[in-house]
């Protein structure tokens, strides 16, 4: 077992952006890459803490891209680097003469990952868009919400489901090309492209006749009582999973109910009965009760309560961090475990040191600094 990670001696060049991309870089800094996040002098000027933990485990650098030398000094970072992840619209790269092309022509190996709303291409690439609006065109909130209209699943779906993950994939795919082809190449990471992907399953149900148009008349959507989330006797919830007639069996076993699971027309009485059965004790009651019991139900835990459940605990899930605590990154490595989260570098508090490690002159360096090509926080 190596205290490296899976990653070591990859690096990463980060181009300052929001969601997807900070998070991805987050991940591959944990997973070993040393990644140097490359930001603009004052920041992205959206009211970002300094304690952003998407910026956590990373170095900074700041760049000021709009000085004629900056395209120069970055393309010298991209020189000694393995990935470029640009998080910029298409087209917005290539204007400060640091885009695929030009980072290809600097090191054919690098991998450049391009990651957006929309993607590279197609009628809406330079339309702005967040998370709700790529779901939305995926056909996945259509599927989302209560009967009576779609509702967010906040910003998990398309934000990093269909956009970091993606990012992830992409990059270390890439990366595995690379040492069979000795080539870098460019990875266009589309949020609508990769949260249509993770719909595949929904999709083939659909085409089946296996699934509604209808919201909440589906078995994965609340739909079906057995699988759904029931108020307790102290106004907490917990989730019921029962999909399987052994676990529907102990759950009917424990509420002290009688139903038939594949009755559609006993569902609005099951749910009834279910509601009315859980409003009779507490959710940790409840917890406790189905504790060694596989029938799926679990306490619904707040933010403030899941890093201290037993179970993830057991599995070092959370971190401390700040005044609370961090989700680790994942999978767990049996033989390169990933980092311990880090700090977040203030802005351009590594820009020195960075330029130093990667080969630059004392004089190039006051140079720049002198210019405000770069800065030193």
């Amino acid at each position: 077992m190596t205290t490296q990670g899976p990653l070591a001696g990859i690096r990463v060049l980060e181009l300052a952006g929001l969601g997807p991309a900070p998070y991805a870089a987050s991940v591959l800094a944990e997973m070993g890459a040393e990644v140097l996040r490359v930001d603009r002098p004052g920041g992205s000027g959206l009211g970002v803490t300094d304690a952003d933990s998407l910026n956590r485990s990373r170095e900074n650098l700041v760049l000021n891209m709009k000085h004629p030398q900056a395209a120069g000094t970055f393309l010298e970072l991209v020189a000694a680097s393995d990935v470029v992840i640009d998080p910029y619209r298409p087209g917005v790269a290539d204007r400060l003469g640091i885009g695929p092309q030009a980072c290809r022509d600097a090191n054919p190996k690098i991998v450049y990952a391009q990651m957006t709303g929309w993607g590279q291409t197609g009628p809406l690439a330079q339309r702005a868009g967040h998370d709700i609006n790529y779901l939305g065109l995926t056909g996945a909130l259509h599927a989302s919400g209560g009967a009576d209209k779609p509702r967010q699943p906040f910003n998990i779906g398309a934000d990093f489901g269909g956009g970091a993950m993606f990012l992830l994939t992409g990059v270390l795919s890439a990366l595995v090309a690379r040492s069979t082809t000795g080539q870098g190449q460019v990875v266009d990471v589309a949020m609508v492209d990769g949260a249509s992907s993770l719909s595949n399953m929904i999709y083939g149900l659909h085409a089946q006749g296996f699934w509604k148009d209808a919201r909440e008349a589906n078995l994965l959507d609340g739909g079906a009582p057995f699988y759904d989330t029931y108020e307790c006797q102290d106004g907490k919830f917990v989730s019921v999973g029962a999909l399987e007639p052994q676990f529907f069996a102990t759950l009917l076993t424990e509420l002290g109910l009688e139903f038939d699971q594949q009755d559609e027309m006993a569902w609005p009485a099951m749910r009834a009965a279910f509601t009315e059965a859980f409003l009779t004790k507490t959710r940790d009651e409840w917890a406790e009760i189905f504790e060694d019991q596989d029938a799926c139900v679990y306490p619904v835990l707040s933010l403030a309560e899941a890093p201290h459940h037993r179970h993830m605990q057991a599995r070092a899930v959370f971190e401390p961090y700040e005044n609370g605590h961090q989700p680790r990154s994942a999978p767990v490595f049996s033989d390169t475990p990933l980092k311990p989260i880090g700090e977040e570098a203030a802005p351009g508090a590594n820009t020195v040191a960075v330029l130093q490690r990667l080969g630059f002159e004392s004089e190039a360096i006051d140079e720049l600094l002198r210019d405000g090509v770069v800065v030193q926080a």
